[in-house]
């Protein structure tokens, strides 16, 4: 289980946190190899005379990167086993690079053939051909753990929803977006995570192996509502609100009163409404945590109680999240560490 940040967002309860990704190509923040056009996702014919990077090199560049955009996330895989830790890394990397093809600096060059191409690029990966430095690491993962492809094709149709959506009118239309950009990332996840296979011997239990899928979904689900929340007003800056339009209504609240920030009983009832809901999705992943492998269950509740602490720093900024960002400061991160600690240790 790892949690996504929406942009920063498994089978698995997972964290990693989603809010949508790193920039694919013409993003200065991730450059790609030369070989790789820049018309966007393009394959390029060339690439087989090139020498990619090496696997540690590979690995070494998707830690920087997740240590980079999504820090949350990144003390989180710190604490587990090195071979788990670089697979969420290389994970993590192709869920910004996918996500940012919509939210990234080029997202204006975009188009539903942008995301075909990157469908095929994927399809490449999986059938064990990298086409970039960063595919590298990708395909060792995919080597060492049974993952499908599937949840990748999902958050793939979560970038499309971008691309023609700014707004959704009700919560089971929002929840399907979520599922697709977030609750997707367990499901890549818990194959790395890895279930506890152990006989359990309480009278309660059948002794068979239970599937913790329903609680990675929810954790992700509960990442991206989470980051909806933090980041209201950097979407209603780019003509974006994924608060559903009937809950809106709901409060009285205008489309016109979020795009001017306006912070008042109206809008912090409505954000008790939606805090509430997302903490909703974090107390029904827990329990998929216990499903885990013993050495993964700390990392994912550290991330897990790292991530929900977003919504407390939300309640403690009065709400605004139009004029100060929500996160959880160093010295507040540390208390968590042994509470995450002891849960994963006796629950």
């Amino acid at each position: 289980m790892v949690a996504s940040e929406k942009a920063n967002n498994v089978q698995g309860t997972s964290s990693l946190p989603s809010r949508k990704a790193d920039a694919l190509v013409q993003s200065p923040r991730l450059q790609s190899p030369s070989c790789v056009p820049r018309n966007m996702l393009e394959l390029p014919e060339s690439c087989g005379v090139r020498n990619l990077a090496s696997l540690e090199d590979a690995y070494e560049r998707c830690r920087q990167i997740t240590a980079k955009y999504s820090k949350t996330f990144y003390i989180g895989t710190l604490l587990m086993p090195p071979a788990k830790r670089r697979a969420i890394w290389a994970i993590y990397v192709w869920c910004r690079r996918t996500d940012e093809l919509v939210d990234g600096p080029a997202a204006d060059l975009t188009t539903t053939e942008t995301l075909d191409q990157w469908e095929r690029h994927l399809e490449s990966v999986f059938a064990g051909h990298p086409i970039d430095d960063l595919d590298v690491a990708l395909v060792d993962t995919l080597e060492r753990f049974p993952i499908s492809i599937q949840p990748f094709r999902d958050m793939i149709e979560g970038q499309r929803m971008d691309l023609y959506r700014s707004r959704y009118e009700t919560f089971e239309e929002l929840e399907l977006y979520c599922y697709r950009v977030a609750g997707t990332v367990g499901l890549m996840t818990t194959p790395v995570m890895g279930i506890d296979t152990t006989p359990r011997t309480a009278p309660w239990d059948r002794g068979e192996v239970e599937d913790p899928t329903k609680e990675a979904i929810a954790l992700g689900i509960a990442n991206q509502l989470t980051n909806i929340l933090r980041d209201v007003g950097e979407d209603a800056r780019r003509g974006r609100i994924y608060i559903p339009q009937q809950e809106l209504a709901l409060f009285n609240y205008t489309e016109e009163d979020l795009f001017n920030g306006v912070v008042d009983d109206r809008w912090r009832e409505l954000m008790r409404f939606q805090i509430q809901r997302a903490r909703k999705f974090f107390a029904s992943a827990e329990r998929g945590i216990s499903l885990l492998s013993r050495d993964a269950r700390f990392p994912v509740w550290a991330a897990l109680m790292l991530y929900r602490g977003i919504l407390d720093e939300i309640e403690r900024n009065g709400y605004d999240v139009f004029r100060r960002r929500a996160y959880v400061s160093g010295p507040r991160k540390l208390t968590y560490i042994p509470i995450a600690r002891l849960r994963a240790a006796v629950l």
